[in-house]
């Protein structure tokens, strides 16, 4: 009876499998763990690859699809994935970029899973942002005729900027980006220093006083124009200008890009040289629904992920 009632050793067979489940469990984790890794070096690949594409957004897509697939083989590898474009808001704004790629267990074996799927996908959307960064502080009317001329906006084609008097006394073309001053009235220094670098808040449409006197003239402003020649600026584009002087306040409607050449000032009266440009810029898209058809597409787009 001592014997049959002997119960030593059970429970060494019992830590024995319940060790090789912990030693199974515990693999299958690095499994899982690799796998991990494994998807976010796939979703940066196609974030990286959607955010390329859109660049090229709205219309291009030869040229997106390029560049996707470039963005792609050097994050991670092109294999298993797939470009796909549509409309959103307008043709060929959007581009969804997936990627299916196998990844092998080891530990994993044990249960019977020899490998899975990893599965990623990115949209981006290449749309006229509503708010912009990195502004410049000189406006350009919207009637310029080479915004809304026949069969323009027209880039690329050689042109001049006014910057002198807009049509209310003591207006000209500077303005001021900050909304929080109490008036219009900027220094030169930081007037310049905005031309340099552009202003470091999004911007959003809407009024902005004019500073008023022909400060374009000024020495810092000159050198900061003139240390952007062949360089790409971002210009807010006005519809109004209400009040006078001081008070005087321009309603922004959109931006366009302005590749300068040349500046010339005399007195109260000025001129860029240059030319309107397409341009992919800081900004920020609308998160629903399409972007406000009151605000023009004057060839600057933002990109953003949407998915």
């Amino acid at each position: 009876m001592r014997l049959l009632r002997n119960e030593r050793g059970q429970a060494t067979v019992m830590v024995a499998v319940f060790m090789v489940g912990m030693i199974g469990m515990a693999a299958f984790v690095l499994d899982v763990g690799s796998w991990f890794r494994g998807q976010r070096v796939s979703q940066t690949t196609v974030d990286a690859a959607a955010l390329a594409a859109a660049q090229s957004l709205p219309g291009d897509t030869t040229t997106a699809r390029t560049l996707a697939t470039d963005y792609a083989t050097k994050n991670g590898g092109v294999a298993g994935t797939s470009i796909v474009f549509r409309s959103s808001y307008a043709t060929d704004d959007t581009v969804v970029v997936t990627k299916t790629s196998p990844a092998p267990g080891f530990f994993s074996n044990i249960f019977g899973i020899s490998t899975v799927n990893l599965h990623a996908t990115a949209t981006a959307i290449s749309e006229v942002p509503t708010a912009a960064k990195a502004v410049a502080p000189i406006v350009v009317n919207i009637k310029h005729p080479d915004l809304s001329g026949p069969g323009c906006p027209c880039f690329n084609a050689p042109t001049t900027l006014p910057l002198g008097k807009t049509g209310a006394p003591g207006s000209f073309t500077m303005l001021d980006l900050d909304n929080t001053d109490p008036n219009g009235i900027v220094g030169a220094s930081t007037l310049a220093d905005w031309i340099t670098n552009g202003y470091d808040k999004y911007l959003d449409l809407g009024q902005y006083f004019s500073d008023p006197g022909a400060k374009f003239n000024n020495s810092q402003i000159q050198g900061a124009l003139q240390a952007r020649y062949n360089s790409d600026l971002l210009f807010p584009v006005y519809d109004q200008l209400v009040s006078q002087g001081s008070n005087a306040e321009y309603h922004i409607i959109g931006w366009v890009g302005f590749h300068l050449t040349d500046v010339q000032a005399s007195g109260t009266t000025g001129t860029l040289t240059g030319y309107f440009t397409q341009v992919i810029w800081a900004g920020l898209v609308p998160e629903h629904g399409p972007p406000s058809p009151a605000v023009p597409d004057l060839g600057v787009h933002s990109v953003a992920l949407i998915d």
